[in-house]
C-alpha cells in the first residue's frame, strides 16, 4: 500500500484534543493543501480561515450548544451535551473554518472535498482531526452576521463546514469499512 492510501486508511475522527497547538509551519501546510483541493469548474468557492484564537473557538461553541437548545432537531443532542458536560468541539485548539460562496450551486460539494483534503493532510502531519458541521447552527441564529464578521467571512459566504485541529489526548481507531458498500458493473 502506498503512503497515500494509507493516510485514508488510518485517518479518523478525533474524539478529544489536547490543549497542544499544532505548529504555525504544520497548520500553514494544511492550509495550503486545502486550496490545492478540486472544485467544479475550478471555482474554489471557499475561503480556508485557520482559526487559532481558543477564546473565539469557545465562544462558537457557546453559541452552538445555546442555539441547539433552541432547535427542536438537536433537543436529544442537546440535552446529551448539557447533561454530559461534553465538549461539543472536543477542546481542539484549532479550527479551519469553510465558508462557501452562496451563488456557487457547487459549493457545498466541494467544500465537502477540501474539508477532506484538510483531514487528509493533518493526517500525513501528525494532526488529528474532526469534521464538523454542527457549527452550522451559530451561523443560523440572531448572531450569524457578528460571527461571520469575528472570523472574516467574505462577502457573499455561508457557514459551508469545520475541521477541528489538533494533537489527540489518546489515539482512536479508523471506522471500520464496510465492504457491502461497493459495488462494482462490468
Amino acid at each position: 500500500m502506498n503512503e497515500t492510501l494509507t493516510v485514508i486508511k488510518e485517518r479518523s475522527s478525533c474524539k478529544m484534543f489536547t490543549d497542544v497547538l499544532p505548529e504555525k509551519e504544520k497548520l500553514q501546510a494544511i492550509a495550503e493543501a486545502a486550496i490545492q483541493s478540486p472544485s467544479a469548474m475550478n471555482a474554489q468557492p471557499w475561503q480556508v480561515i485557520v482559526v487559532s484564537d481558543k477564546k473565539l473557538i469557545e465562544e462558537l461553541e457557546t453559541e452552538t450548544v445555546h442555539k441547539m437548545g433552541e432547535t427542536p432537531a438537536f433537543k436529544s443532542f442537546y440535552d446529551m451535551v448539557t447533561s454530559t458536560g461534553m465538549k461539543l468541539f472536543y477542546n481542539a485548539p484549532c479550527m479551519i473554518l469553510l465558508p462557501i460562496d452562496k451563488n456557487n450551486i457547487y459549493s457545498k460539494y466541494d467544500c465537502g472535498i477540501a474539508s477532506q483534503t484538510i483531514a487528509l493532510a493533518a493526517q500525513s502531519l501528525g494532526i488529528a482531526s474532526r469534521i464538523i458541521a454542527i457549527a452550522d447552527v451559530a451561523f443560523s441564529g440572531e448572531k450569524k452576521a457578528s460571527l461571520e464578521e469575528k472570523f472574516h467571512f467574505p462577502e457573499g459566504y455561508e457557514f459551508g463546514l469545520a475541521v477541528l485541529l489538533g494533537y489527540a489526548e489518546k489515539p482512536n481507531a479508523p471506522h471500520e469499512p464496510k465492504p457491502e458498500k461497493i459495488t462494482y458493473i462490468d
